[in-house]
């Protein structure tokens, strides 16, 4: 795999990957959760994780966060891992939809509802065997990340189907994987070496100015 000039080899990203006496007791209590073998990280050092620890005070707060809201919302994980892949798809990032459609598979979520979100099609598509709940989550982020805003009625069934905690929860999940694929594109975080992409390509899009 031939890296872009300022990615670094040990990273694979723009920042280089710290190595523990780097850092302060702070970044290396961050540093010892990520690698011990408890860690539920699912890439490692070399993704968000690693790119947190250049601020050790800011990597405490959304690693906190993250856990929270991937572990211990009101969403069962099966939904959970739908919602980032949701918001990866929306965001076209390739690092973490890679990372997290084999999550999402051994949560047990249906491989023809990730065909769904993988390929935009359409929510009522026969034969998709798409439940109201995995249905809304869908629709929630769509709305939110095209259009900037969530209608009433997407709101309404979202509350019916998890309750005012569960939205909001929803909602946190998003953004927060959304910052987190905002932090990947900005240090070009490339895919670990042997790991196939499986997002398609990016469709083009008109440039600044």
């Amino acid at each position: 795999m031939r890296l872009p000039r300022d990615v670094h080899e040990a990273s694979l990203s723009r920042l280089p990957l710290l190595e523990r006496h780097e850092l302060d007791a702070e970044g290396r209590q961050h540093y010892d959760t990520v690698v011990s073998p408890q860690s539920r990280t699912l890439v490692g050092l070399r993704g968000p994780s690693g790119i947190w620890l250049h601020s050790p005070k800011l990597a405490g707060y959304l690693r906190a966060a993250n856990q929270y809201l991937r572990f211990e919302t009101a969403l069962d994980r099966r939904l959970t891992e739908l919602a980032i892949l949701v918001t990866a798809r929306e965001l076209d990032n390739q690092f973490e939809w890679t990372a997290h459609e084999p999550a999402a598979l051994a949560e047990g979520l249906d491989a023809r509802i990730i065909e769904v979100v993988k390929r935009r099609q359409p929510i009522g598509r026969p034969g998709k065997r798409l439940g109201k709940r995995e249905a809304i989550i869908i629709a929630f982020g769509r709305e939110l990340f095209r259009k900037r805003k969530l209608s009433s009625a997407t709101f309404a069934r979202a509350v019916d189907l998890f309750g005012r905690r569960g939205v909001l929860e929803l909602a946190a999940l998003m953004g927060n994987y959304a910052m987190t694929a905002i932090i990947l594109d900005a240090v070009d975080q490339q895919l670990h070496p042997g790991q196939k992409p499986l997002l398609p390509a990016r469709r083009p899009r008109r440039a600044f100015g």
